[in-house]
């Protein structure tokens, strides 16, 4: 027995004696815990507060303006300016600008005078239908109160007629854009697509290229006649036609079996998710050239593809109810910009004019996680 455990003692002291050699390893498995509570708890919020939104007013009334004054004022509401048509709205929507626009029709206040209901239509945008339903909910919260306050007062200019007191003075029509019927299938898939080529694309090129390190052969290749830009290129090309074949293959089951539409330009999709795999199997080769052993890079590509690509990307929960400060740390992974295309391609029909902004901050992540992996690549031959 007491033979027994002085080998235990013995095999424990040199895992340790490993744990501390390899620096590394150790802060990931230390500081993975922390990193996975901070970003759980920050970024995991069903509360939705101040929504992006517009307002088209096609009465000019003063009472048309009071009522659009009561989103302006609310903390729910991120009035973000007026519009003049409904193809502006159309358009905003399409770019992911607004969440929510609120049209008061012509009539509106000459209704409200003659004791009527006046109606306003509250559009939300259903590509996102956490923000959609959270929208519609402040909404109709919003036009109760406010309807009650109406109410109230004309009851009180007419000297109390329990007529009209009881009757709403306000009928608020909501109408969902793209996704009616708030199907969840539809909102997650365009997103779900970007997740898992994301961490298989990273986990796949960071293993791989680490456990060719371990068995030396990525030595032997280097003494060949092969330049480093070649043998990486030679490395990249099979994860790269893998990624393609499961973007199909999710796009495919996407479309037959779940109903998704693709309303979209497939060009711009084509174009968008080359530049997100090559940013992916950039992030793959930094994080090959950053750890020292196989357990590590797993461990760093879990962080860096999965986390961030299921948490801060707008696919599962919205970047409106995330911090500030961890909304800007959305924007150092690729994931973040592609989900915008994916949502924008898919359910709201947008082409290259619409999604110009996201694909091009995503083609100049590319370019800058390509250098710095080659910068990072070559550091780790000498």
């Amino acid at each position: 027995m007491r033979r027994s455990l002085a080998r235990i003692g013995a095999i424990t002291a040199k895992e340790f004696r490993h744990l501390v050699r390899d620096p590394r390893a150790l802060g990931v498995v230390l500081l993975l815990p922390v990193l996975e509570l901070l970003l759980f708890a920050y970024a995991i919020s069903f509360d939705v507060d101040h929504v992006p939104t517009v307002v088209l007013d096609q009465d000019q009334s003063a009472a048309s303006r009071a009522y659009l004054t009561a989103y302006s004022s609310s903390d729910f509401f991120d009035v973000r300016g007026t519009v003049s048509g409904l193809d502006q709205i159309d358009e905003l929507f399409r770019q992911n600008r607004i969440r929510v626009a609120v049209v008061v029709p012509p009539g509106f206040g000459r209704t409200l005078a003659e004791g009527g209901q006046g109606r306003v239509a509250v559009l939300v945008d259903g590509a996102d239908t956490q923000a959609a339903a959270v929208g519609k909910a402040y909404a109709t919260a919003l036009n109760v109160q406010y309807g009650a306050r109406l109410a109230a007062t004309w009851t009180d200019r007419q000297g109390g007629g329990a007529a009209t007191a009881s009757a709403g003075m306000l009928e608020p029509r909501m109408r969902t854009w793209y996704n009616p019927e708030r199907r969840s299938s539809l909102f997650l898939i365009p997103g779900l697509v970007v997740v898992i080529i994301m961490i298989v694309t990273v986990q796949q090129t960071a293993t791989s290229l680490v456990r060719e390190r371990d068995l030396h052969t990525r030595e032997q290749m280097q003494v060949s006649p092969l330049r480093p830009a070649e043998l990486t290129i030679g490395k990249m090309l099979p994860w790269t036609l893998l990624a393609f074949v499961d973007l199909g293959v999710i796009v495919a089951l996407g479309l037959g079996v779940f109903g998704v539409p693709f309303r979209g330009s497939v060009p711009v999709f084509v174009l968008a998710s080359t530049v997100f795999i090559l940013a992916c199997l950039a992030l793959g080769l930094i994080v090959s050239a950053v750890s020292p052993s196989l357990e590590t890079a797993n461990i760093l590509a879990l962080v860096i593809a999965f986390l961030p690509s299921f948490l801060l990307s707008g696919f599962a929960f919205p970047l409106s109810s995330v911090p500030g400060w961890l909304r800007a740390v959305s924007y150092l992974f690729p994931a973040r910009y592609m989900v915008t295309i994916s949502h924008g391609v898919f359910l709201k029909g947008a082409g290259f004019a619409e999604l110009a902004l996201p694909l091009a901050q995503l083609s100049v992540y590319a370019v800058v996680a390509a250098s710095v992996a080659t910068l990072l690549s070559r550091r780790r031959a000498r």
